[in-house]
């Protein structure tokens, strides 16, 4: 014991005698011969005027060192006499440590030749824990678009509806210079916006703004992509005009202007669309603050749900996700200002939309029961839906002083929804003979509104690495609903013939509201300039309320007769005490972080209509820890853990029986307690420069104890009453390679990428406990070869294999293989013609389940004629899906079911477009090599 008493003290002791200011260290060398320059001259100037900061002169072996540096803004200069002047911009923090290994200069006289080879070195960084790419590093076409920059980035894909995955994870923002650009749909970005505007792409998981500041990660990221526009684009205006007229009543129109004057960027955009291409991803509006009455649902892999469905009555979304023929009018405005030397910022986002939806699906369903049994399902559906949708946000940022600051957040949105869809089903035994048969009418119409905000004090204290920072936060949503129910169930003999019949004739009434208070206090103690002790005290105050009446049709036709079965008053107060410790060392090459928080909990619930009340405490833990290790800019290895708490929501927890499909009948659970998921996650990033060869490596595993899950009983008649339970035995693991390399003799960009995933869900069918076990492996090659005005070749190939086994009944496995096939051509003739197609083929194997392969082929071509030197005006001819073979596919494994859905979507058709891409822009900036 003592031993490691003396072991920790001399251990904190050299932290402290080696504590260190904001550092910068590196070497130079000549590009060419690759020797080291002694004597150059290395300079620190302040960004904002190029002032003279600090200066030092490389030693005998090129080794240089700045310590002891203020946080701020700075320009590295390096000259060295017959070599061009290298120019670097870098921002520091309080803490940070950078470290340059080999800075290679150009003579002058080899300028114009090695400028590429300087770009080729920067191509990919890793700062911090961002992964930033050099944008002139990767060749576009002229007017190319964002989404066509990022298809060239190593372990960034853009699938063909705009879908950004990024080392395996799906990109949910893509921000301009850091700030909100229409985020939450980044088509609207990635589609608009020019790749030669585009300085530097980075890519990051985005954290609070707390965090951020503080340093210590509260679980609370999202993967996001910034775009950093270059400086001399900055002054000026673009933007982009597309009419397009086609067959069958398809027409795509839209407009987005973008003016920028110094530091004020404005933007405006508009979409009237039946094409289904952009202006239709909205998502949800994002919850500032961290509420812990949020519950969190886990999907895994293309094809596996393993948790349970909490759709509202309404049954639909209000997106868009590729069913259907989709009708779109939107636009939306942008602003944000930086003024009083950047001390004030202010921001905002104001976005309209009005979309159409209509189509028809057919789903057929497995059931795998116990005792060697199954049943089938099988449901045709036609739906008619509409939303109104309204979204504004805001953000003002002040600098009180050189210390502080205050940040207020503001976003709030009115949804009005209204949906239409008619349900014929068959419920058929395992010899096929018929069970029940349903048809099913409903039409629903809701109004939802929310309102978020979110302010957030930093302040830094006299002692260099010491903060405090208040956080406070509140959530509302209100909802809204009314609609009518009317189904008519048939019951058949074993005979044959009709054994009796069932109808639901019901209004339905619904309204739930939901209020999150919270407030964040967060103290930072530096133990020496590496390391820091950090503290938080939180409180959460939650109120929902939520009830569902159902209305019988009385004698006068009028819904007036209550039905208590299906009705329900339900209040959810939820109070939070939450405080922690937190440890954080940040060295040259290594940062550690562990913090463990405490939340006590108290659950008060109560049954209105049945006069019944339940008040519950618990004690929930919210421990982690990461460990990054950075061996230089271009290589990386992070493993994290985090452990959450997640409560049950009030759809969960409120005790009555759902009927909006009365052949599955879902009850809440009162008596649901807190789950707990352990999280782990491991990360390495290695990028060669010279031979331009990248590696993602990721590995994820999951596990959750006191899961929220179903317990399932399907009767003799068909039905499926469903009611959430606590259950244990549910975990994940996936598995995401990419890797890519640069063939220079066949000027082709090869890219590799290996997934795996294996899920595990428990839950109880008939009173048996059902465990299913799914893996799905995919591995894929894709080449990419272009030529400046001449050609762009690009094709990709990839198999994944299925396979899936539930407990309760070992001789039935589904395993199938899927394939997909991508290949895309674009040719530049002479007289600006270009020609370009592209093929997507999907082929899917039969299995003893699913008896259609529905393999699809997708082809697509268009003819270009570009005007102009420029090539600014663009008249396109288009005919997309030429073989008419698109088609609506999903294959899906839930718990014991297994899920074929078919559904419409866009077919062929033919578009003539006019497409204007006007600019001017210009203005000074530093130039960079």
């Amino acid at each position: 014991m003592k031993k490691l008493l003396s072991f920790i003290f001399c251990l904190t002791v050299y932290s402290i005698s080696h504590a260190q200011h904001a550092r910068i260290s590196g070497q130079v060398s000549d590009t060419l011969n690759h020797v080291k320059l002694p004597n150059t001259v290395v300079a620190l100037l302040h960004a904002k005027d190029s002032v003279l900061y600090k200066y030092v002169r490389a030693n005998e072996s090129g080794g240089f060192a700045f310590d002891n540096l203020q946080a701020g803004k700075y320009l590295l200069m390096i000259t060295y006499p017959a070599f061009a002047d290298y120019v670097e911009p870098v921002t520091l923090s309080d803490t940070t440590v950078l470290r340059y290994d080999n800075i290679m200069m150009t003579l002058r006289s080899r300028l114009l030749q090695e400028v590429v080879i300087q770009q080729k070195v920067a191509a990919i960084q890793m700062k911090g824990d961002t992964t930033e790419f050099n944008a002139g590093s990767y060749q576009t076409q002229p007017n190319a678009s964002v989404e066509d920059l990022l298809k060239k980035l190593p372990g960034i894909q853009v699938d063909n509806k705009g879908q950004i995955t990024a080392q395996g994870e799906k990109v949910k923002k893509v921000l301009v210079d850091g700030e909100e650009f229409f985020g939450d749909d980044p088509t609207l970005v990635t589609k608009n916006l020019r790749a030669d505007m585009v300085d530097k792409v980075q890519l990051y998981d985005k954290k609070s703004e707390q965090a951020a500041f503080t340093g210590v990660d509260d679980g609370q990221a999202s993967k996001t992509l910034n775009l950093k526009l270059k400086e001399d684009k900055k002054n000026g205006y673009f933007g982009k005009v597309e009419l397009g007229a086609g067959t069958n009543g398809f027409h795509d129109n839209q407009v987005m202007l973008n003016v920028f004057k110094k530091k004020m960027k404005v933007a405006a955009y508009g979409i009237v669309s039946n094409t289904g291409k952009t202006g239709l991803n909205w998502q949800e509006s994002d919850k500032y603050g961290q509420s812990m009455a949020d519950n969190v649902n886990m999907e895994g892999g293309d094809f596996i749900i393993i948790s349970g469905n909490n759709d509202e009555f309404s049954g639909w979304d209000g997106q868009y996700s590729g069913k259907g023929y989709p009708l779109v009018q939107t636009g939306g405005l942008h602003f944000n200002n930086k003024w009083n030397q950047d001390k004030q910022n202010i921001g905002g986002n104001y976005k309209f939309m009005k979309l159409y939806m209509d189509g028809n699906s057919t789903t057929t369903t497995k059931n795998i029961l116990p005792n060697n049994t199954v049943s089938y399902r099988n449901q045709r559906e036609n739906f008619n839906n509409n939303v109104m949708r309204n979204r504004i946000d805001g953000r003002y940022e002040i600098q009180l002083d050189s210390s502080s600051s205050l940040r207020l957040d503001m976003n709030g949105g009115i949804d009005q929804k209204k949906t239409n869809s008619n349900f014929y089903s068959e419920f058929l035994d395992g010899d096929s003979s018929l069970v029940n048969r349903n048809n099913r009418q409903l039409s629903v119409a809701d109004d939802t509104r929310q309102l978020n905000s979110n302010l957030l004090w930093r302040k830094k204290l006299k002692k260099k690495g010491r903060t405090l920072s208040v956080n406070v936060a509140e959530n509302y949503t209100l909802s809204d609903g009314d609609g009518v129910l009317h189904s008519f169930t048939e019951y058949f003999k074993k005979s044959g013939g009709v054994d009796s019949s069932y109808l639901t004739d019901q209004r339905k009434v619904f309204r739930t509201e939901n209020i999150n208070a919270s407030g964040n206090i967060t103290y930072t103690e530096p133990i020496s300039t590496l390391s820091s002790l950090v503290a938080n005290y939180g409180l959460v105050l939650t109120n929902s309320k939520s009830y569902r009446n159902s209305f019988n049709a009385g004698d006068a036709g009028k819904y007036d007769v209550m039905d208590s079965t299906y009705s329900n008053s339900y209040v959810f107060n939820m109070l939070t005490h939450k405080a922690g410790l937190g440890y954080v060392y940040t060295g040259r090459k290594v940062r550690i972080q562990a913090t463990n928080n405490v939340g006590f909990t108290t659950f008060q619930q109560d049954d209105v209509y049945r006069n019944t009340n339940h008040d519950r405490n618990f004690v929930n833990w919210f421990p982690a820890a990461s460990f990054t290790y950075t061996f230089s800019q271009q290589r990386r290895l992070r493993i994290n853990y985090n452990g959450n708490t997640n409560q049950p929501s009030i759809n969960q927890l409120q005790p009555v029986r759902t009927n909006d499909d009365d052949q599955d009948v879902k009850i809440g659970n009162a008596a649901l307690k807190p789950s707990f998921r352990n999280n782990f996650h491991a990360s390495y990033f290695d990028f060669k420069v010279l031979s331009e060869r990248s590696l993602w490596l990721s590995v994820n595993y999951t596990g959750t104890s006191n899961d929220f899950g179903e317990s399932s009983v399907i009767d003799d008649k068909g039905k499926r009453t469903t009611q959430f339970i606590n259950i244990n035995g549910n975990e994940n693991a996936n598995l995401n390679l990419n890797m890519g390399w640069k063939i220079k003799p066949l000027n082709v960009n090869l890219g590799y990428t290996l997934r795996g995933g294996y899920y595990r869900n428990a839950n109880y069918i008939n009173d048996q406990l059902n465990t299913t076990k799914t893996f799905n492996g995919t591995t894929g090659i894709d080449l990419m070869s272009s030529k400046e005005k001449k050609y762009e070749h690009y094709l990709s190939l990839e198999a994944t294999y299925n396979t899936s086994l539930s407990s309760i009944q070992q001789s039935t496995r589904t395993n199938y293989w899927t394939y997909n096939v991508t290949a895309a051509e674009r040719y530049f003739l002479p007289w600006q013609f270009t020609i370009e197609s592209d093929v997507v083929c999907n082929f899917r194997q039969k299995t003893a389940v699913f008896t259609d392969n529905n393999n699809v082929i997708q082809w697509n071509a268009a003819l270009v004629k570009k005007f102009g030197k420029k090539e600014a005006l663009e008249l396109r001819a288009a005919v997309k899906d030429i073989l008419n073979q698109n088609i609506g596919f999903n294959r899906s494994v839930n718990s014991n079911f297994i899920t074929q859905n078919t559904y419409s979507t866009i077919g062929r058709y033919g578009m003539l477009s006019v497409i204007w891409n006007f600019n001017k822009v210009g203005g000074g900036g530093i130039a960079k090599k």
